[in-house]
């Protein structure tokens, strides 16, 4: 009995959100993502470009971007401002077997904190250690009553 109630001391001691736990080529390229993201916070559009692979596809806003330099081009205006006007951060990271392409999912934060969309990304290793977003786009998140 008394180890019952160390397990259920120590779960309520747990954080309610725990970050996931990524290993091998996930965290590997979580941290892509990561650094990716830090270029909305540093508001380095140059460095948000290296990012981008010659055939991104982006969707949003009820339209489409193709191409590194349309996506880098229309992504301007969210680094204009001195202060992001959103960030993002991974939760998801799924990998293939042949450590080619993965895809990476997670929330997007307005400056307050508030949640207003989940990303999702497909990334392609391009060349040894170089990970490129192909694909990206995201889903407002619905603050609607059930």
């Amino acid at each position: 009995m008394k180890i019952l109630s160390i397990a259920m001391l120590a779960a309520l001691a747990m954080p309610a959100w725990a970050a996931p736990v990524f290993t091998g080529r996930q965290l590997e390229v979580a941290s892509v993502e990561r650094a990716f993201a830090a270029t909305m916070k540093a508001r380095d559009h140059a460095a948000f470009a290296v990012f981008l692979s010659e055939e991104a596809v982006f969707t949003g806003d009820g339209k489409t971007l193709q191409g590194k330099q349309a996506v880098a081009e229309d992504w301007k205006k969210f680094y204009a401002k001195p202060d992001a006007p959103f960030s993002w951060e991974p939760d998801q990271v799924d990998v293939l077997a042949s450590g080619t392409l993965a895809r990476t999912s997670g929330p997007v934060y307005a400056p307050d904190g508030k949640l207003i969309a989940r990303f999702n990304s497909i990334w392609r290793l391009e060349a040894p250690n170089t990970w490129r977003v192909v694909f990206d786009g995201g889903t407002e998140v619905c603050s609607c009553k059930k």
